[in-house]
């Protein structure tokens, strides 16, 4: 299987290309220069592996959650792309791709979502070891919440992820730390760490149309106020 994903829902833009298990890929603190650097590294990824993008067998995408604008250009030119290619595409969870990249067995995940708020999931990985790796179970899905709403689920050891407890570490840490076996604040969604996750969507039939592209957004409205959206929540 050989396959394109793209992911800009952070200040980061990555490519990166699955071929048959191999990853090449592409990084870079873009700032707001997504829609700039990201066909650049699309391009320079297919010359380097003599690959044309209709010899693909479909494209993925960082679905979300992450910045409104960050997910409409990857939506947008992956689709763009995969229309003109005849190819079917394929969205991929931003915080997943977090946990893909630990090692764990069990991540709590945790990207800012700026605003005094965080965009947070909990996983648990499919398969005794990583070598055995068949996917995540989703134990907590992916929310939108104030760092004091985010909770370690019960069972077992978990491993603390993502560039949330960075930011608002100092909410995050004093309630968590004692329940995580480590924290690393300073992973974030990548594009090579979506592709062996886009590789198992795409390998479980779950490839669809590229008009049926959509982002997942977790923040319905963004133009409210910090102490209006925590009032909203405590109502």
């Amino acid at each position: 299987m050989k396959l394109l994903v793209l992911d800009t829902s952070t200040e980061y833009c990555s490519a990166a290309l699955w071929l048959d298990g191999r990853i090449q890929a592409r990084r870079e603190l873009a700032g707001q220069r997504h829609s700039s650097l990201l066909l650049p590294m699309v391009d320079e990824l297919l010359r380097e592996s003599g690959f044309a993008l209709r010899q693909l067998d479909g494209i993925g995408y960082g679905a979300g959650p992450g910045s409104f604008t960050g997910l409409r250009i990857a939506c947008a030119v992956t689709q763009g792309l995969a229309l003109g290619a005849d190819l079917p595409v394929v969205g991929v969870s931003t915080l997943e791709s977090i946990a893909e990249q630990t090692g764990a067995a069990q991540v709590l995940t945790v990207l800012d979502a700026r605003m005094a708020e965080v965009y947070w999931a909990a996983y648990r990985r499919e398969g005794a070891s990583p070598e055995e790796h068949k996917g995540w179970h989703v134990v907590s899905e992916p929310q939108l919440a104030l760092p004091e709403s985010v909770a370690v689920p019960d069972e077992g050891d978990w491993v603390g992820a993502g560039n949330g407890f960075a930011a608002l570490g100092e909410i995050l840490r004093p309630r968590l730390a004692a329940r995580l076996a480590r924290i690393d604040d300073t992973l974030m969604p990548d594009a090579a760490a979506m592709a062996p996750l886009a590789a198992a969507a795409f390998a479980r039939g779950e490839g669809l149309d590229a008009a049926l592209a959509a982002p997942l957004y977790l923040r319905d409205k963004v133009a409210l106020t910090v102490d209006e959206r925590r009032q909203r929540k405590s109502a």
